[in-house]
């Protein structure tokens, strides 16, 4: 009695071997684009400008500018508040950046769950 197709474990061989191909051709393309968001630079302000922070896309800070009239003794708080704020936005923006090549790579399919397997 035969089993169950005509192939071992039901694949068809060259499906599976194109399926293959092109699973290392997108890992290849996500770590090329991988390694050139690391070398761009975001570039994020606060307070109108009062706070400018540049971070890599790496997730690290790499300058921080603070406009002299915004440095209060007395209100220490608010400058925390205005690096917390350029800070936030600029690793947003990096975010943004390789959500935005996933979905370039995968088609749009990255809504579906599949940030996590690339």
């Amino acid at each position: 009695m035969a089993k169950h197709g005509g192939y071992p474990g039901g694949m068809i061989p060259g499906n599976y071997s194109n399926l293959m191909k092109q699973a290392q051709r997108m890992q290849r393309q996500m770590e090329e684009q991988q390694a050139a968001l690391e070398q761009k630079e975001f570039t994020a302000s606060a307070g109108g400008g009062a706070v400018t922070v540049v971070v890599t896309g790496k997730h690290e800070l790499k300058s921080v500018k603070i406009q002299p009239d915004v440095v209060d003794p007395e209100d220490v708080e608010m400058l925390e508040d205005l690096i917390m704020a350029a800070v936030n936005e600029a690793l947003h923006q990096v975010e943004s950046a390789q959500g935005e090549n996933l979905d370039k790579l995968t088609g749009g399919m990255s809504g579906l769950g599949l940030n996590g397997l690339f």
